[in-house]
């Protein structure tokens, strides 16, 4: 088994198309704005970001606005959150050190979802 797709919920797809792809450098693979979605290539897995319509129910609303759990490998966590942060992206503090040797940012897309970018130590780089 292996992930194939990550999916996150915006109200404005074409915000959050914007921002996967220009701020956050993420190759577009399909631009589906005008049908309610975009795909990106993660590198062996798709972002799908999926729009909810404004008079969607309330469970659907629910998917917009939360902690995805989607983390980020960069190289320079600092460099990364400075260049995000003077874009406009609203970041939640400086980048944390970690127990496991690491580094974490948290910031909000334009929908308010929450990613982190990840900074691995050279001893535990992602794979």
């Amino acid at each position: 088994m292996r992930l194939a797709a990550l999916r996150i919920f915006v109200r404005d797809i074409v915000a959050a198309r914007d921002f996967y792809a220009r701020l956050l450098g993420l190759p577009p693979i399909t631009d589906g704005a005008a049908d309610g979605y975009c795909v990106f290539d993660l590198g062996g897995a798709d972002l799908v970001i999926e729009a909810v319509a404004a008079d969607a129910p309330a469970d659907e609303q629910a998917l917009v606005g939360r902690f995805t759990g989607a983390s980020f490998a960069v190289d320079d966590i600092v460099a990364a959150h400075a260049r995000l942060a003077a874009c406009g992206v609203h970041v939640s503090g400086d980048p944390e050190p970690q127990f496991w040797g690491g580094m974490l940012a948290t910031l909000r897309d334009p929908a308010g979802n929450e990613l982190q970018l990840v900074q691995y130590p050279t001893t535990l780089r992602a794979r």
